[in-house]
């Protein structure tokens, strides 16, 4: 039987999309005989001046065997695991340290213009760079993380995309008179915007918004404030159930954060065959929308989401579906097999 040890980092008592993923990979590694483990170092992305020691703590690791048993192949995921040194290390790349690189001097960065700020930028890169070139083979979970990779990093990395939490359970029963919106609710969501363009649109649209996260205080002022508490509805959180029955129901998704690594809201409304509302923006959502013929992309500003919004609702039905039938066939190739072969093809 083939070993594998999965590489993660997480923040103590926060769980997201990708602790989740690294709960399925082992799951679908276990389903195909392997294995399989996961390494878990705590990791905050603060203050800045310890982000290197932190990562630094990955380099020390000895992963090369367990109780005298050898690791046939190691699986880093995101920033700081790819530091872990294996003669057999295979990156599945959920992200990279995103204030150092694509999010520096935007307001989503902690990092300054401070000497020491860009010392520890550096040695990002840096670490990056190097820990990266050691891996037999880099797979990116979009082609936007790959690109970024490139950019910054000079490193190749191929596109491996994962699927939603909820595969075989999308369907479709109606196309209703909302939008939907499933997610945490922080600041690089922008849903912000989405709620801007709702106090703007004219065709009748709703929004329905599953999730929940720091912005949400703010969320439910700025709801109040523009008076549209008939327009935007927060669910807060939502059980499988509600959540798969939501996409079935709605008429479109609305997903625009700011140059997202994948998104899987995009992939969870193609397989409800629902059309998607996006900005040209969004990063890894435009690798499966186009504006026409999957859904609307529009510009990052609330009347142009607004125009596009009201776009979309003049469709009839059968546009509506024929949108939502496109979107499905783009993401039908994204299954856990074809994740499983390519990320231990080296061993196998």
């Amino acid at each position: 039987m083939r070993t594998v040890l999965v590489c993660a980092a997480q923040a103590p008592f926060i769980v997201g999309g990708a602790e989740i993923l690294v709960s399925e990979l082992k799951e679908n590694l276990e389903r195909r005989g392997f294995k399989v483990d996961v390494a878990n170092v705590p990791f905050k992305w603060y203050p800045v001046s310890e982000l290197v020691r932190q990562a630094l703590a990955w380099r020390l690791l000895d992963v090369t065997e367990s109780n005298g048993t050898p690791i046939d192949l190691v699986i880093p995921t995101k920033f700081p695991t790819y530091l872990v040194r294996h003669p057999r290390k295979v990156t599945w790349l959920f992200h990279q340290h995103r204030e150092a690189y694509d999010l520096f001097g935007t307001a989503y960065c902690s990092f300054t213009e401070a000497p020491e700020d860009r010392q520890v930028r550096e040695a990002i890169h840096a670490m990056d760079t190097s820990s990266l070139s050691e891996c037999r083979s880099i797979f990116t979970i979009s082609r936007n993380v790959a690109d970024r990779l490139a950019r910054y990093n000079g490193l190749p990395g191929t596109p491996l995309y994962p699927p939603p939490h909820h595969q075989g359970r999308y369907r479709v029963e109606a196309y209703g008179d909302f939008l939907f919106y499933a997610g945490r609710l922080d600041r690089l969501k922008r849903l912000d915007l989405a709620v801007d363009a709702l106090a703007r649109v004219r065709g009748g649209a709703r929004l329905k918004v599953a999730g929940s996260g720091p912005l949400e205080p703010e969320l439910r002022k700025q709801i109040a404030r523009l008076g549209i508490e008939d327009r935007v509805e927060l669910l807060g959180f939502v059980s499988a159930e509600d959540l798969v029955a939501l996409y079935a129901s709605c008429r479109a998704a609305l997903y625009h954060p700011l140059n997202e690594d994948y998104g899987y809201v995009t992939v969870e409304a193609f397989l409800s065959a629902k059309p998607v509302v996006t900005t040209n923006d969004a990063g890894g959502p435009l690798e499966f929308v186009t504006d026409g013929e999957t859904g609307v992309v529009t510009s990052p500003d609330p009347d142009a989401i607004a125009a596009g919004i009201d776009r979309l609702w003049a469709l009839p039905e059968a546009r509506l579906r024929e949108m939502g039938e496109a979107g499905r066939a783009r993401v039908a190739d994204i299954t856990w097999d074809h994740v499983i072969d390519r990320l231990t093809e080296s061993i196998r």
